[in-house]
């Protein structure tokens, strides 16, 4: 008997307690399935929390449950919540009395004798004390939903976090982004008479431009912000509720009375007087009253903390979906920027291809026109040589002709036309692209 594993659940929903003997190595799923045939309430829709407000795990064995420690595996409590109802109706029906005591509720000035009342007034305090205990399990269970609650909170606000983050990381890109391909279009438009030209190009920049400003709608994430921060407001407004406390003070006096009057009554001889039990009648009553009024103020507490759970677990999955859609947005000009610098290192190959052609054409023409007036021109007055490009070519008197020189022209001409050929096959393929 000693080593038999025994799981209590409370029934949030009906204040009841239900106790199921755990098989070794059973599942925490077929433990649900036994529940669900004592409750009526669902696996799909059963949420069962330990008192630090975790949520069991489905892959771990129902043997979660028990937790070995210095009170003993028979002291705690797992609490059951029905998953389809965020509130809660209560209170409910306190304990039903003992014959006995009920027979001294309907008439409190009944005479009985000393031990008899004795007998009696044991019962009274006993079901005075379980009063309190009700109470004290189900606000523990309340204690437990708000624990499970603030975790959940605490998911939202890592999630919120990183959702504004990746925001304000989308944000400064497309500012980046938008300021370069303005000025890339302006500089552009300014060459566009003496440079290059590609009208597809053009295209293509002012359709990222439209894509751009299409991007910073995912940034928009103001609506959630407004509902996340309500929802934070309104969590701490639970956590400062005076009904978030424990509330038995009431039922703790009333159950050290019934204690003091049982002990008064064990002073007294067992002789054959008599006595009523107006005193303890009038105790049992207000206890009844108090955990009536505490328990209203209890599951309506725990309505309001069940109702904002369900707020944040319907804001999660959109929260999820502006994220992906901010990485979407992110990813989506990444790679428009990345298509724009290949395009402006491609205009730019083409304009250093284009220079150096030119170069070499200039310097040709200018060795075509300048060298037979260099070879022949007479020397000036003051015996100083005039300066040539093309000082490094040998003089006639070296013994070459001007055959050499027209050869050497006409290698640079093909040479030249070879590279306009190259220059218009990269321009005609940057227009196809």
């Amino acid at each position: 008997v000693l080593f038999l594993q025994i799981v209590h659940i409370l029934n949030m929903t009906s204040a009841k307690i239900v106790s199921f003997l755990l098989h070794p190595e059973e599942s925490l799923h077929s433990l649900q399935n036994r529940i669900e045939f004592e409750t009526g309430i669902s696996t799909g829709n059963q949420e069962l929390l330990l008192e630090t407000g975790i949520c069991l795990d489905p892959r771990k064995p129902a043997s979660q449950c028990v937790i070995d420690g210095v009170r003993g595996w028979d002291s705690y409590m797992v609490y059951l919540f029905d998953k389809s109802k965020t509130v809660y109706d209560g209170p409910f029906a306190s304990r039903s009395l003992s014959d006995c005591v009920n027979y001294i509720v309907q008439d409190s000035k009944i005479q009985l004798p000393i031990p008899q009342l004795r007998k009696v007034w044991a019962e009274a305090v006993h079901y005075v004390i379980g009063l309190k205990e009700d109470y004290s399990r189900l606000f523990q269970g309340q204690r437990a939903a708000m624990l499970s609650l603030l975790r959940y909170n605490a998911n939202l606000i890592k999630m919120k976090n990183n959702m504004v983050s990746a925001s304000q990381q989308l944000k400064a890109k497309l500012e980046f982004f938008q300021q370069s391909i303005r000025l890339d279009l302006e500089r552009y438009s300014d060459q566009m008479a003496y440079g290059i030209s590609s009208e597809k190009m053009l295209k293509a920049w002012k359709e990222m431009e439209e894509k751009a400003s299409q991007c910073a709608q995912a940034e928009d994430i103001g609506y959630l912000d407004e509902q996340i921060m309500a929802l934070h407001t309104e969590i701490v407004e639970l956590q400062k509720s005076p009904y978030a406390r424990r509330q038995g003070e009431v039922m703790e006096t009333l159950e050290q009375r019934a204690i003091d009057l049982y002990k008064q009554l064990k002073t007294r001889p067992p002789d054959q007087a008599y006595s009523d039990s107006t005193d303890m009648v009038k105790i049992i009553v207000q206890t009844v009253q108090s955990q009536d009024r505490v328990l209203k103020e209890l599951f309506g507490h725990l309505s309001k903390l069940l109702g904002c759970k369900q707020k944040i677990i319907d804001l999660l999955p959109e929260i999820e979906v502006a994220l992906n859609n901010i990485k979407e947005a992110d990813n989506s000009v990444m790679q428009m920027q990345g298509k724009r610098q290949r395009e402006i290192w491609h205009l730019l190959k083409i304009a250093c291809t284009q220079s150096s052609s030119r170069s070499l054409v200039s310097s040709s023409l200018e060795g075509t026109a300048s060298t037979p007036a260099a070879t022949w021109l007479p020397q000036s007055s003051s015996g100083n040589s005039a300066p040539h490009p093309l000082s490094s070519l040998a003089a006639p008197e070296d013994g070459e002709n001007f055959a050499d020189v027209i050869q050497e022209n006409m290698n640079y001409l093909e040479l030249f036309s070879s590279i306009l050929q190259e220059v218009r096959q990269e321009q005609s393929c940057m227009m196809v692209s």
